[in-house]
């Protein structure tokens, strides 16, 4: 029999959103693209600075896949696509910038 407890029931939230948000770069592309507003691929991309693009990719697409962003795709050549944030998204911005000045003052 194992000793491993299952999450409480009041802790059922918390699994979830770490769920969500277990990728290494998502804090960091949901701030960025909250202090942009509008961010495209490249831009996100050059922000990070140590992320490949397919990490960059499938770290998006799984915050699109959760709501948390929204991906807008120009008709053009070459092709150019816009990330943003959606309601949910705007939603945990202010999580975000508790957590920035949490780490301002604790982790500097």
């Amino acid at each position: 029999m194992s000793n491993m407890k299952s999450p409480l029931p009041q802790c059922a939230s918390m699994v979830r959103i770490q769920n969500i948000l277990s990728g290494k770069w998502k804090i960091t592309i949901l701030w960025y693209i909250s202090e942009y507003e509008i961010q495209r691929f490249g831009e996100l991309r050059r922000r990070l600075g140590d992320i490949t693009q397919s990490t960059l990719t499938k770290q998006l697409r799984e915050l699109e896949q959760d709501g948390f962003i929204s991906r807008y795709v120009y008709q053009e050549v070459p092709s150019k696509v816009e990330y943003s944030l959606t309601d949910l998204g705007k939603s945990f911005v202010p999580i975000l910038q508790d957590m920035k000045k949490w780490s301002d003052i604790h982790l500097m």
